[in-house]
């Protein structure tokens, strides 16, 4: 069994779903995020919080995947200030919902001023509500943004324990670690982190606080990631025990912090209906049901 704590599936296909299912991933966590190009509006916002933990919780069900989220105003829109404004004041409405399993993903992305007072206004809201915080490392001036982004978390005397430090690399890695926070690593096809380093990764730390992602969204990206790198570890000789903390564990440990997210979610009977209906819409789109048995098996 494999979870993938980083996927954006509101990019995805149900093609994607049933291939996710079929490789063994048994459950997700789909941080809010940018969406490709500004949003405009605070509704958009709200209809989009809406959809996950809504729709996109109702489409991973249809093909036996359990699906959370995390909640929050990504650091990129964080710019727009009048904006950033209004989908903070909406963010409690969402925070407490059903399957909502932290604050992210959330930190910097050009390291601005802006960006620093959005991130210290949801690091907050995370403390009052005692979740654990997703943070979205900076894809330029990487490990400058790391090291400020664990500063401030410090600074608002948050337990690294409940952090999950995303994105990161062989620059980044051992400070993370060091530092007591969670560390995450986006598995990506050509930027970001390959398997093959990944692999080499775990072979130099261990597999303690480690945790491997997909981060798949609208981009050239892969929601097969975590079973990939997963087979590519056992095949260089990482234990099965490796693997599974990396690649299972350690994502329950740290975002089941929250009360949200318990293995029992997902180690039932595994039934699935596809004849259910959200909103009165279905996966379907008039095509035949599967049963459990062809979903599952």
């Amino acid at each position: 069994m494999f979870i993938d704590p980083h996927v954006h599936m509101t990019s995805r296909t149900t093609d994607d779903y049933q291939a996710m299912r079929d490789a063994g991933i048994v459950a997700i966590i789909e941080p809010a995020f940018w969406l490709g190009q500004p949003r405009t509006a605070v509704g958009t916002f709200r209809d989009y919080f809406s959809s996950l933990v809504g729709w996109e919780r109702f489409r991973a069900s249809q093909f036996g995947i359990r699906h959370y989220c995390t909640i929050g105003l990504n650091s990129k829109e964080a710019n727009n200030e009048a904006l950033a404004e209004e989908v903070v004041e909406l963010l409690p409405l969402f925070a407490c919902k059903e399957g909502v399993v932290g604050i992210g993903e959330i930190g910097f992305d050009d390291q601005t001023k802006a960006e620093e007072k959005y991130f210290r206004l949801q690091l907050e809201l995370a403390k009052e509500l005692n979740l654990p915080v997703q943070i979205h490392t900076p894809h330029r001036d990487k490990k400058r943004g790391t090291t400020r982004s664990m500063d401030v978390v410090v600074e608002h005397e948050i337990d690294p324990g409940l952090v999950i430090i995303d994105h990161n690399n062989e620059e980044t890695v051992q400070e993370v670690l060091d530092r007591g926070f969670w560390c995450a690593f986006t598995i990506y096809p050509f930027t970001k982190m390959g398997n093959k380093r990944m692999v080499a990764i775990v072979q130099q730390y261990g597999s303690e606080r480690i945790i491997v992602d997909s981060s798949a969204d609208w981009g050239i990206s892969d929601p097969l990631a975590v079973p990939k790198t997963a087979g590519l570890m056992t095949r260089s000789g990482i234990s099965e025990e490796d693997v599974r903390l990396t690649c299972y564990q350690n994502a329950l440990t740290a975002y089941g912090q929250s009360g949200q997210m318990d293995e029992s979610d997902w180690s039932g009977s595994g039934a699935v209906d596809q004849t259910q209906l959200f909103e009165g819409n279905s996966v379907l789109r008039g095509q035949r049901p599967e049963s459990s048995s062809d979903i599952i098996n």
